[in-house]
């Protein structure tokens, strides 16, 4: 694993098809380009999770998202625009298909995150939407610093994008946009 800052060499890594972690809201998650299958598949391997589980997104913004903000509901949308950018990962309804199936899973929404966080913002601005799932693999904890990422994954080439936590506690939490029901808290 290698710790790089330089945005440009992140950016140059990501597109093509290397896999990033990276400290988020909470957690150190893992990450890749989402419309890359086989960078998907590699992240789903390291954390050995099934497909069909579905994996979230991050974004730096509403206008990364734009696809899939503009089929909704008017009440929809601006729950969405008073709730971001924030901690909470929003199940959108993929109306118009734009997401690919090796993302979103077995379901009919896509996971997406519009981040608060300085340093992930920053990387969504140069790569656009983001895999970001949790720097774990399943069953584990998930993982607080870059020497726990090391150990969990050891030398995958995985990049590693120094930096601090935000001040959330855990993982985002996870709400339905259009029943506004909590799935994980």
């Amino acid at each position: 694993m290698k710790d790089v800052l330089d945005l440009n060499l992140v950016t140059a890594h990501i597109k093509k098809g290397g896999i990033i972690a990276y400290p988020t809201e909470g957690v150190w998650g893992i990450g890749c380009d989402p419309y890359n299958e086989a960078s998907v598949k590699i992240i789903l391997h390291l954390k050995d999770r099934e497909v069909g589980k579905g994996l979230v997104l991050v974004a730096s913004d509403l206008g990364q998202i734009e696809n899939l903000v503009q089929p909704l509901p008017i009440n929809a949308q601006k729950l969405l625009k008073a709730s971001c950018p924030g901690p909470d990962t929003w199940l959108i309804p993929d109306s118009n298909q734009v997401i690919p199936s090796w993302i979103k899973g077995n379901f009919a929404t896509v996971a997406v995150r519009v981040s608060q966080h300085s340093l992930v913002k920053s990387i969504c601005e140069k790569v656009g939407l983001l895999v970001s799932t949790s720097a774990n693999p399943s069953g584990s904890d998930p993982a607080l610093s870059s020497e726990q990422v090391e150990n969990y994954f050891g030398d995958k080439n995985i990049l590693i994008v120094p930096g601090e936590l935000g001040d959330q506690q855990k993982p985002s939490r996870i709400r339905d946009l259009m029943s506004k029901e909590v799935i994980r808290n």
